[in-house]
């Protein structure tokens, strides 16, 4: 797979900041499947390319790629603002309920969770479980799907900002509190998968879409940010949440 000029986003001779669309793993040992490690590799001609970041298999968004180890640990050292959208599938009356504030106003989660190498999965477990680790994130509920309100549950655009890097962290706090993603199969509810195959939703509904770090050699502030392309968001066009 040749990576297209739109995929980059920025480059010099320090960093590469690439677009990876959905579908494509940010790096795997599996013979014959592309990641885009190896596709930044042949673009760039090199043997050496420093991960900075990953993003989910099926989950679209912004990577940013050292390419000398000098950058690559600077870049690593840093705690670089990671935003996200999400399409959820919500109780209306989860929304009733609150405040008239509720949309647009910042809620926190805080879990602790497990990691299950075995089937690749993670779930939030008891805080004093030896195993355990503190995942923490903020989201907002930007607007509802027009064509879902009314309705007993309704497709919401949600902004997040992680606050911890845990193992499939977003998918599966939002799950857990009752706004599974469209598109997850592995932790969403049969509510969720129904609405997404409704939708052909194919994709889980989440993107990478701001990414904000200084600049390891000359620390100027960077800033990029995407709309996303998935089906998922297409009820929110035009995007201007």
């Amino acid at each position: 797979m040749v990576i297209k000029e739109d995929n980059i986003m920025y480059e010099d001779d320090q960093i590469i900041v690439c677009h990876k669309p959905s579908g494509i793993a940010t790096q795997t040992a599996r013979l014959g499947q592309p990641d885009m490690v190896s596709i930044i590799k042949n673009y760039l001609k090199t043997s050496y390319i420093g991960v900075i970041h990953r993003l989910d298999q099926p989950v679209e968004g912004i990577l940013v790629f050292g390419k000398t180890k000098e950058s690559a640990a600077k870049l690593s050292s840093q705690s670089m603002e990671k935003l996200y959208y999400a399409v959820v599938l919500t109780d209306a009356g989860m929304v009733k309920m609150k405040d008239k504030n509720y949309f647009q106003k910042e809620f926190t989660l805080v879990d602790y969770l497990v990691k299950n190498g075995k089937d690749n999965t993670s779930k939030v477990a008891e805080k004093n479980n030896k195993d355990a680790k503190r995942a923490e994130l903020k989201y907002r509920i930007l607007k509802a799907a027009e064509e879902d309100k009314g309705m007993q549950n309704m497709r919401m655009l949600t902004e997040i900002l992680l606050k911890t890097g845990r193992h499939h962290q977003i998918r599966v706090q939002m799950a857990h509190a009752g706004m599974p993603l469209l598109g997850d199969v592995k932790y969403g509810s049969e509510a969720s998968i129904q609405k997404s195959l409704e939708s052909e939703v194919k994709d889980v509904a989440l993107c990478a879409y701001s990414l904000s770090f200084s600049h390891p050699k000359t620390g100027k502030n960077m800033s990029f940010s995407i709309v996303p392309d998935g089906e998922a968001f297409c009820p929110f066009l035009p995007f201007t949440p």
